[in-house]
C-alpha cells in the first residue's frame, strides 16, 4: 500500500466509521518505521530508499482524535499508544530535516532518493527512458545537463546521473511524472517545494499538539519554534508577492518558479498562510479550476500529474484549505464539481477511477509517457468522495 493515499482512504474510512480499519492502516505504517526506517514510498524492498511523503502525524492525530474515551479503552488508541506512535513519528521527521534532504542552504527541505540510476518501478514500460531521451534530443535547448553525449558510439545520447536524481526525487514526491521541475521533473532535487514544507510545517504542528496531549510540554515548545521557523522560511523564499502565492523555489538557480501548480494551496491545507495571503492566493483558483474541478497545472505535458488531469487528494487539499480559511463558497463550488464528475463516471461505468480529466469531466486519459493506465477501483478516490460528501452535506 502507498503512503499518501492511505491518508485520504484513511480519511474516508473514518467518516464511513469504519475506524478499525483505518487503525489498521496507520499500524502498517508504524511497523514500517520501525523495520525500516520510514514510511516507504510503496511496500516493495526497492523503496527503500525513498519515504512517502510526510502525512503520519497528520494520519496519527486524526485516528486518535476519532475516538471517544470508550473507543479508546477497547482499540487499544490510549495515551500509551499515542506516545507509542509518537515517536514513530519523530523517526520520520528526522528522516525529511536529514542532510540528504536539505534545500541547499535555505533550511528547508526538499525530495530525494538515496540511490541513483532508474528507477525499477519503470522495468514494465520499456519505452519510458527511451521517450525521455528522445525528447530532450529534440529540445537541445532544454536542460542539456540531462543528458551524456558519447561521440564514440556513433553520436548516442544517454540520460545522465543528474537527470536520474531528479527522477527519483520527483516519485518521492508522489507527483509522477510532470514537467514542474522541468523537463519530466528532472530538477526536483534542486526544489525547495511548496508541497513538502507545507506538510512539514503541519507535521511540526501535529507534533505540537500530540506532545501536549502526553503532557510534554518542553517537547511541545520546541516542535511549536520549528514550526514558526519553517514559516519564516517559506515567507522569505518561497512567497512571491508579483504571483500573490507560495510557489517552488530552486535554490540551484535562486529563483522562484513559474510554474502554476496546485500545490500553490497546500499552505492553505497546512495553516501556515496569513488570513492575508490566503485571501490572494484565492485569485490563483482561476488559473488551475476548470469545470470539473482542479486541475494539476496549466501545461498540458502529456504526462499525468499536469493538465488537464485532476487527482482526488490534491483536489481535497484545495477545498479543505479553503474551507478552512473561511472560503467557504469556493470549497463547495470545487467540491461539488468533483463529486458530481465522479458520480456521473461511476453511472456510466460502474466504478471508481484513479484519476479524471477534469477539463472534460471523463476518465479518458490520454498519457504520452508514464503510467498511461487508469486504474479502477482507487483507494484514495473513495476516500476523498466520501469526505467531500459529508462536507456538502452540512
Amino acid at each position: 500500500m502507498y503512503g499518501w493515499d492511505s491518508y485520504f482512504i484513511e480519511l474516508g474510512l473514518l467518516v464511513d466509521n469504519r475506524k478499525d480499519l483505518a487503525q489498521d492502516i496507520v499500524e502498517n505504517f508504524l511497523f514500517e518505521v520501525e523495520h525500516y526506517g520510514g514510511v516507504l514510498n510503496a511496500n516493495r524492498s526497492y523503496y527503500l530508499s525513498r519515504s512517502q511523503p510526510p502525512f503520519l502525524a497528520t494520519m496519527i492525530l486524526s485516528l486518535y482524535r476519532s475516538h471517544g474515551t470508550r473507543q479508546q479503552s477497547e482499540s487499544g488508541l490510549n495515551k500509551v499508544w499515542l506516545g507509542h506512535a509518537y515517536n514513530d513519528a519523530e523517526r520520520v521527521y528526522s528522516f525529511w530535516i536529514g542532510p540528504d534532504h536539505q534545500a541547499g542552504d535555505t533550511g528547508l527541505s526538499r525530495y530525494f532518493d538515496l540511490e541513483g540510476g532508474p528507477v525499477p518501478e519503470m522495468a514494465d514500460d520499456d519505452q519510458y527512458y527511451a521517450k525521455v531521451e528522445q525528447w530532450l534530443k529534440e529540445h537541445p535547448l532544454e536542460h542539456p545537463e540531462y543528458l551524456i553525449n558519447e561521440p564514440d558510439a556513433a553520436h548516442r545520447s544517454k540520460l545522465s546521473e543528474e537527470f536520474f536524481r531528479g527522477d527519483r526525487a520527483d516519485r518521492e514526491s508522489g507527483f509522477d511524472t510532470t514537467f514542474r521541475f522541468g523537463p519530466f521533473s528532472g530538477s526536483t532535487h534542486h526544489f525547495a517545494p511548496v508541497c513538502l514544507n507545507s506538510l512539514l510545517y503541519r507535521y511540526e504542528r501535529d507534533m505540537e499538539k500530540m506532545a501536549l496531549l502526553l503532557g510534554k510540554t518542553k517537547e511541545a515548545r520546541a516542535w511549536s519554534l520549528r514550526a514558526q521557523r519553517r514559516r519564516l522560511l517559506m515567507n522569505r523564499y518561497l512567497w512571491d508577492a508579483k504571483v500573490g502565492g507560495f510557489v517552488d523555489y530552486d535554490f540551484v538557480r535562486k529563483q522562484r518558479s513559474n510554474y502554476p501548480y496546485a500545490t500553490f494551496f497546500y499552505p492553505l491545507w497546512a495553516g501556515l498562510a496569513t488570513p492575508g495571503q490566503a485571501k490572494k492566493m484565492t485569485a490563483l483558483l482561476p488559473q488551475l479550476e476548470v469545470d470539473h474541478g482542479v486541475q494539476m497545472s496549466t501545461f498540458a505535458s502529456g504526462l499525468q500529474w499536469d493538465s488537464p488531469f485532476g487527482w482526488a487528494p490534491c483536489n481535497w487539499i484545495v477545498v479543505d484549505g479553503l474551507r478552512s480559511y473561511g472560503f467557504e463558497r469556493d470549497a463547495r463550488r470545487i467540491a461539488a464539481k468533483f463529486t458530481r464528475m465522479v458520480e456521473e463516471n461511476f453511472e456510466k461505468e460502474g466504478t471508481i477511477r484513479e484519476k479524471y480529466n477534469v477539463k472534460e469531466g471523463t476518465t479518458e486519459v490520454q498519457v504520452s509517457n508514464g503510467y498511461k493506465q487508469n486504474v479502477t477501483g482507487f483507494g484514495w478516490t473513495n476516500g476523498v468522495y466520501l469526505v467531500m460528501q459529508q462536507f456538502l452535506q452540512k
